[in-house]
């Protein structure tokens, strides 16, 4: 129930514009369109580039640190392992 403070969307929405994020996502995005050009993920294949090392821990978009995995994979893991991400 929503006490008065921002809706989730509202927050979702200033999150997502913060500087930080706004790289963060572009590196994300960056990596993607790298595997895409070499042939190792398309459009709409249910697979995801990862970091091996998150970016919030200081990985990068090296090759050496991206690989594909399926999407339920990558999205996934939080669950089991929560507490390596800080939760």
């Amino acid at each position: 129930m929503n006490k008065g403070g921002k809706t989730k969307a509202e927050y979702d929405k200033a999150y997502g514009a913060t500087t930080e994020q706004k790289q963060k996502r572009a590196m994300r995005n960056q990596a993607r369109r790298e595997a895409t050009k070499d042939g190792k993920v398309t459009k709409g294949d249910g697979k995801d580039v990862d970091h091996k090392q998150m970016l919030d821990s200081g990985g990068t978009n090296a090759k050496g640190n991206l690989r594909v995995v399926d999407e339920t994979t990558n999205r996934g893991w939080r669950k089991n392992n929560g507490k390596a991400y800080g939760k």
